[in-house]
C-alpha cells in the first residue's frame, strides 16, 4: 500500500473535484474534470461513466495518466499508471452509489429513491485506480514558486487492467462541434485554464499562471518548474458548485509552440461537453439520461455482463 506525503493528505482525501488526463492513440492529452476518490491499496481513483467509456479505454490502451488537484493547502500534480477495472460492473455501481452518496449529496438532495434507482446509466461505473509515481506540489497555491517534488520509491507494483471488452466499439454520443469559437466565448467566463502536454513522455496538467486570447487561441504562462513543450496540447475550463450542484466545462485541443515557460496554443477543435448548468442543470441531466440510457445494455454486453441495478447502500 502506498504511503503518500503528509502535507498532501488533506488536499487528496478532501479534494471534491480532479482533473484527469488521459491519452489518445497519437498521443494527445485529453482532460476532464472527475471526482476523485481514495481506494483501498493507497491508489487515487476516478471513474467514468459505462455509457461513455473512452475516459477509461484511452487509459486501458496507455496507462500514462496525470491528475491535478487544485485544493488547499496545496495544488498537486500527479503523474502515474492507470488500472482499468470493469470485471465486476455489479461491484463498481455499489462502490459508486456508496461514494458519491457520501461525497456529493447534494447533487442528489431531495430524490426519492425510486428515481435514484432508475439512474443506472449514471451510477454503473468503471474505475480508473491511479498509483502515483510522481508527485509535484506548490505549497499555498503559489504558482510563481518553485515546487516541491515526490517520487515513487522502487518495487512497487501497478496492477494489470481488466480485459478490455469485445465487440465493436459504439459509435460516438455526440458530434463534435464545428467551430471551437462559441466555446471559447463560454470559457470567458470560467476563470483560468488548466493546461495538459507531453513532457518527458508523460502527460503533464498544471493550471495555467497566465492567458491571454488570441485570434487563434490563447498564449499561455506555465507555472514555476513546469517547462513548455511544443507539441499536443488541451486547454481545459470549467466551474462548479458547492456540492457538485452544478458544472460547467469547455475542453479544446489543438498544437502549442513552446518558449521558455510560455506556449503559444493554436486551438484546432473544442470536444463536446457534458455541463449541468445551474439555471437548468435538471433539464440537462435528463437530456443526457435520454441519451445514454440506450448505450447501458450494448456496452455491459461487451462485457460478458448484466446490467447492474443501483441498490440502497447498507
Amino acid at each position: 500500500m502506498l504511503t503518500l506525503p503528509d502535507v498532501l493528505t488533506r488536499t487528496l482525501q478532501d479534494a471534491l473535484v480532479c482533473s484527469y488526463t488521459s491519452l489518445t492513440r497519437d498521443g494527445r492529452p485529453i482532460t476532464w474534470p472527475v471526482v476523485p476518490y481514495i481506494g483501498e491499496r493507497g491508489t487515487l481513483d476516478v471513474t467514468t461513466g459505462l455509457t461513455y467509456p473512452d475516459k477509461a479505454e484511452r487509459a486501458r490502451r496507455d496507462p500514462r495518466v496525470a491528475l491535478l488537484y487544485t485544493g488547499d493547502p496545496v495544488i498537486v500534480l500527479v503523474q502515474g499508471r492507470a488500472t482499468v477495472r470493469d470485471a465486476d460492473l455489479q461491484a463498481n455501481t455499489d462502490r459508486y452509489v456508496r461514494e458519491s452518496l457520501a461525497k456529493t449529496p447534494a447533487g442528489f438532495a431531495g430524490l426519492p429513491w425510486f428515481l435514484v434507482k432508475r439512474l443506472t446509466w449514471y451510477f454503473a461505473r468503471i474505475y480508473v485506480e491511479v498509483t502515483p509515481e510522481r508527485l509535484t506540489w506548490w505549497p499555498g497555491g503559489d504558482l510563481t514558486r518553485a515546487p516541491q517534488t515526490w517520487v515513487c520509491p522502487p518495487g512497487v507494483a501497478v496492477p494489470p487492467s481488466d480485459p478490455a471488452p469485445t465487440g465493436p466499439r459504439l459509435p460516438g454520443r455526440s458530434t463534435p462541434p464545428a467551430d471551437w469559437r462559441p466555446y471559447a466565448r463560454r470559457a470567458e467566463r470560467l476563470g483560468r485554464p488548466e493546461v495538459s502536454l507531453l513532457a518527458g513522455g508523460l502527460p503533464v496538467t498544471v493550471p495555467a499562471r497566465e492567458f491571454t486570447a488570441t485570434a487563434g487561441g490563447y498564449e499561455v504562462r506555465l507555472p514555476a518548474g513546469v517547462e513548455a513543450a511544443s507539441g499536443p496540447v488541451c486547454l481545459t475550463f470549467h466551474q462548479y458548485g458547492p456540492g457538485m450542484r452544478w458544472q460547467e466545462n469547455v475542453v479544446m485541443v489543438g498544437a502549442a509552440t513552446a518558449a521558455g515557460d510560455r506556449l503559444s496554443v493554436t486551438v484546432e477543435r473544442a470536444l463536446p461537453d457534458w455541463s449541468l448548468p445551474s439555471d437548468r442543470r435538471g433539464r440537462s441531466f435528463l437530456e443526457h439520461g435520454s441519451q445514454l440510457r440506450r448505450r447501458l445494455k450494448a456496452e455491459a454486453g461487451r462485457r460478458s455482463q448484466p446490467v447492474p441495478e443501483v441498490r440502497r447502500p447498507a
